[in-house]
């Protein structure tokens, strides 16, 4: 807002970089560190209008802020360019993210949706299963999470919780992520009790 002041053009667009994985793989469900500011990136592009934000999540370096592969960074800017400021709306700029939850009528299983799926959701090519979910119940204490691809949604869940309430995906500094579109772009970290 400072900066649209200042320039005096209106809301001209914002193109934020995700901030990317850095230091120690996670190790634990939920790691302190830079889940919160990557939300903060996220939240600002759904209430800011005129903004975009380009995913860096899986291209980090855990020893140096500064990721190597300048050029992805570059490629996922342009789609987010593309389709805010040039108008390609039938482009997919964004990989998966997170709308909604719903607890299912089992009660021991939590469905979630996204939107920005493109050709659908993905596993990493290599990877055989999902890995960065975490799931809690009313207490959040987190466990790793079983999550599965069910068409369009994601079902996660864990043998020791009954009741769950909570998901997150991503929660640390270098999470283990591997959830994308088909077109190759890796979903947002979210958590669902925001």
């Amino acid at each position: 807002a400072d900066w649209r002041t200042r320039f005096g053009v209106g809301d001209f667009p914002f193109l934020i970089v995700s901030l990317a994985n850095l230091n120690a793989l996670q190790k634990n469900p939920v790691e302190p560190g830079w889940a919160e500011i990557r939300e903060s990136q996220w939240r600002t592009v759904r209430e800011v209008p005129n903004t975009g934000l380009a995913m860096t999540i899986d291209i980090g370096d855990g020893g140096n802020i500064h990721p190597k592969n300048k050029q992805e960074v570059g490629r996922r800017l342009s789609l987010v360019a593309r389709k805010l400021v040039y108008g390609e709306q039938d482009l997919v700029a964004s990989g998966p993210e997170f709308t909604e939850m719903q607890v299912e009528p089992s009660g021991d299983r939590i469905r979630l949706h996204f939107k920005n799926i493109g050709g659908g959701l993905v596993i990493r090519p290599g990877d055989e299963k999902l890995t960065g979910f975490v799931i809690a119940g009313a207490d959040k204490v987190f466990q790793w999470a079983d999550a599965v691809i069910e068409g369009k949604t994601i079902v996660v869940s864990h043998p020791s919780i009954r009741e769950p309430k909570h998901v997150r995906y991503g929660w640390a500094w270098n999470p283990r992520v591997n959830l994308y579109n088909q077109e190759g772009l890796p979903a947002i970290t979210f958590r669902t009790d925001e």
